[in-house]
C-alpha cells in the first residue's frame, strides 16, 4: 500500500478559531492549524498580529490527502464559513488581519480557486460583490500553542464567541437549506 500525497491549503476567514471546526472532521483532513500569513513580520505573535502592524492574516492551514477529500470540497466548506462579501474583516472582527483570503500553493489551486469564486459571484446568492482575495501562499506561521484546536479546549467560549460574533446567524441565514 502507498502512503498518501498530501497537499496544503491555506485560507484566512476572519478569527481562526472559528476556521479549525468546519474542516477537521473530514476524511482526508490530516491537520489543520491556526496561524499568520501574508504579511512582512517573521514569526509574529498575536498582540503584533492584531496590532495591524505586520501585514498577516489570521488564517488556518490545513494538510489534506486530495484523493479522499479535493481541493474543490476544500474550497466549498470554506466558502461556507466567510461572508465573502465584506471587505472590512469578518462578522465583529474588523482590519486587515481578519479579511478573507485564499492563499494557493499551485497553478491547479489558483485556478480552482478563481473558478469557484467565479461560481460563487455568478450564483447570485449574495447581492453585493465577492472581496475575497486570492493571494500566492508565502510563509505560514503557527500560532501560539493556546490557539490551536481551541474548539476543543474551549468549547463553551468557542460557541459563544461564534454566536456573539454573528458568524453563526450569518451562515445560518445564507447557506443552511430553510
Amino acid at each position: 500500500m502507498t502512503e498518501p500525497t498530501y497537499q496544503i491549503a491555506t485560507f484566512a476567514g476572519g478569527c481562526f478559531w472559528c476556521m479549525v471546526k468546519p474542516f477537521d472532521s473530514y476524511p482526508g483532513i490530516e491537520s489543520v492549524v491556526s496561524g499568520y500569513t501574508g504579511g512582512e513580520t517573521e514569526n509574529p505573535t498575536y498582540e503584533e498580529v492584531c496590532s495591524e502592524s505586520t501585514g498577516h492574516y489570521e488564517a488556518v492551514q490545513i494538510t489534506f490527502n486530495p484523493n479522499e477529500f479535493s481541493y474543490e470540497k476544500l474550497l466549498d466548506v470554506f466558502w461556507q464559513q466567510i461572508d465573502p462579501t465584506d471587505a472590512g474583516g469578518q462578522f465583529f472582527d474588523r482590519g486587515h488581519s481578519y479579511k478573507t483570503a485564499i492563499f494557493y500553493h499551485s497553478e491547479e489551486q489558483r485556478l480552482a480557486a478563481m473558478k469557484s469564486r467565479d461560481q460563487l459571484e455568478a450564483s447570485g446568492r449574495f447581492k453585493n460583490p465577492i472581496v475575497t482575495d486570492i493571494i500566492t501562499a508565502s510563509a505560514f506561521y503557527p500560532a501560539e500553542e493556546y490557539h490551536q484546536d481551541y474548539y476543543q479546549k474551549n468549547p463553551l467560549r468557542y460557541k459563544m464567541y461564534r454566536k456573539g460574533s454573528g458568524r453563526e446567524a450569518f451562515i445560518k441565514s445564507n447557506w443552511e437549506e430553510s
